[in-house]
């Protein structure tokens, strides 16, 4: 894409930059471990370093000892995170413009298509050690699997959720099934639990990297906190109680946190209660015992996965790698507004929420509070939906209990695992031509830069027919209209004095609205994204021929 220099029209914007990597430096240490974290559907304010009244210590302790960042972006849901996440791409380059179904479209094709390439296959080309464990979610067949892509020891589920106590389908035609390398496997469920063995198989295959002279990379993907609300009775029994003060207290509580913590100025402003929400002193008893009951799992399930991070840090620092290891930590949306009641009756679950038996989600009052101070939730690309804690340790470069303020994305990984170790991004993989990396390394960031400069990193989402794109302080963004299959009216907000949205100026601008669209519109074209309600049609036809 070209570059556009509007500093004499609209000084605020700069000039757009979007495809290429911007590697600058080199890292003083080029054989470097990298471990990534994903954390599944955790809201922007879930750990105590980002607001939160849950106990995440180790986290914390990651965050004290490295950075944070408090404008980084998921792509809005889980498959479109995780294509980003592992290749550095737009998830319609990839071919996951939406979920795992295959439209029949290139950029639609339902998994990781063949002119991308992963972290695991690149690092696996410079001689790293590659594991994966966790949840793949970018396509099931054997010809995508984590083994397939890059990755040397994997240990992974497919499909997007489920039971944590034990594996059991969960929706009409969904396979959830456990891979230790290319073997289906069923995990023996005595005390299993699923966040702990995931952590379990990753401390298996550092022990066994203790014996190899390679760096390595692992991605953990974990699926917590995840609906459905399943976590263990001592966890649970930590946090009943605690929320019965009601949503509104526990956000207001939660925003006052992170005013203290510099996550935000006392400028900004927090939205009011959506209007689907109720009041908490508007319901029953019994009603608030349920979803203190819901939020106290939630907790949980969020302690328990701090829990697990802890072990790994402990092992790292036991194999005397802790501080060569880039360490980065982050969510691949925001927190879940999702009902699971129709789930549950088809599996005819009448269990406690919490239990083996049972399957719940915390829904949007929760998921509001999840993620203070944003407006939205999971699927949209308001700053609910897309924004997310982000953390990185690795002490050669990164100041203790630092903070980043700089919009950047899950498409800026794979670049900077790349001048981190020193290692070319291929042009051609396997006998095909890639698309070009579209991030840039946030190294320059994690060393203490703290803007751009003169050229602003064009940041573009859509998901199912929503869509925005944020271009310095400015941002557009659209809702998509299920019921009536269209497009919402643009709006447009300026994030530097209103990161929460809330008064939309896209009509008081229009100069720079019709800017922001006008390249909106170039980058979808460029990216092959095709209109939602023309997807939904096509799905319609294609349903109604195959009767």
């Amino acid at each position: 894409m070209k570059e556009v220099n509007l500093s004499t029209l609209v000084p605020l914007l700069g000039s757009i930059v979007l495809g290429g990597c911007s590697c600058s430096e080199k890292s003083p240490d080029p054989r470097a471990n990298i471990l990534l974290i994903l954390a599944d559907d955790m809201g922007f304010s879930d750990l105590g370093c980002y607001g939160s009244e849950i106990s995440t210590p180790n986290l914390d302790s990651l965050a004290v000892q490295g950075m944070r960042m408090t404008q980084f972006y998921n792509a809005g849901r889980s498959c479109p995170s995780r294509a980003c996440l592992l290749t550095g791409l737009y998830p319609h380059q990839a071919g996951i413009g939406d979920m795992t179904k295959n439209d029949h479209l290139p950029a639609y094709g339902g998994r990781l298509h063949d002119s991308c390439a992963t972290l695991g296959e690149v690092l696996k080309l410079a001689g790293y050690n590659t594991y994966m464990v966790g949840k793949w979610h970018v396509g099931d067949d054997s010809l995508v699997r984590p083994k397939q892509r890059g990755f040397d020891k994997t240990y992974h589920l497919t499909g997007g959720a489920g039971n944590y106590f034990r594996l059991e389908q969960y929706r009409p035609n969904t396979s959830v099934r456990m891979f230790e390398n290319n073997t289906s496997v069923i995990p023996d469920t005595t005390a299993y639990y699923r966040t702990n063995d995931f952590t379990d198989h990753a401390l298996q295959m550092l022990e066994d990297e203790k014996k190899e002279r390679e760096p390595f990379f692992m991605y953990l993907a974990y699926t917590a906190p995840h609906w459905p609300l399943h976590a263990l009775p001592e966890d649970i029994e930590r946090y009943r109680g605690k929320y019965m003060a009601g949503w509104d207290t526990v956000r207001a509580h939660r925003f006052k946190k992170q005013i203290d913590l510099g996550i935000f100025s006392p400028s900004v402003k927090l939205p009011p209660r959506a209007d689907d929400i109720p009041l908490w002193d508007t319901l029953s008893q019994e009603e608030k015992e349920k979803w203190d009951l819901r939020m106290a799992v939630y907790a949980a399930m969020v302690d328990r996965l701090d829990q697990n991070i802890g072990r790994i840090i402990a092992k790292l620092r036991e194999m005397g790698e802790l501080d060569n290891t880039l360490i980065l930590f982050l969510s691949d949306n925001g927190g879940c507004h999702e009902g699971t009641k129709h789930i549950s009756e088809y599996l005819k679950k009448t269990g406690t929420t919490g239990t083996a038996n049972s399957f719940d989600g915390y829904e949007k009052p929760w998921a509001y509070v999840s993620n203070t101070p944003f407006r939205m939730y999971k699927h949209w690309t308001h700053e609910g939906g897309i924004a997310t804690p982000f953390i990185a340790r690795f002490p050669s470069f990164i100041k203790t209990n630092s903070m980043c303020h700089v919009p950047l994305h899950i498409i800026d990984i794979m670049p900077t695992v790349l001048e981190l170790t020193s290692i070319d991004y291929p042009e051609v993989f396997r006998g095909v031509r890639l698309f070009p990396l579209q991030g840039i390394s946030i190294i320059p960031f994690l060393k203490g830069k703290s803007d751009y400069g003169e050229d602003h990193h064009v940041l573009f989402w859509e998901h199912e027919g929503n869509r925005a794109l944020r271009k310095g302080d400015w941002k557009i963004v659209s809702l998509f209209d299920m019921e009536n299959n269209r497009h919402g009216k643009w709006e447009m907000y300026n994030m530097r004095t209103d990161r929460t949205e809330l008064n939309d100026q896209f009509e008081q601008f229009p100069v720079i609205s019709s800017l922001m669209t006008g390249w909106y519109d170039k980058v979808a074209r460029e990216l092959r994204v095709v209109s939602f309600d023309s997807i939904r049609i096509r799905r319609k036809e294609h349903e109604k021929n195959s009767i």
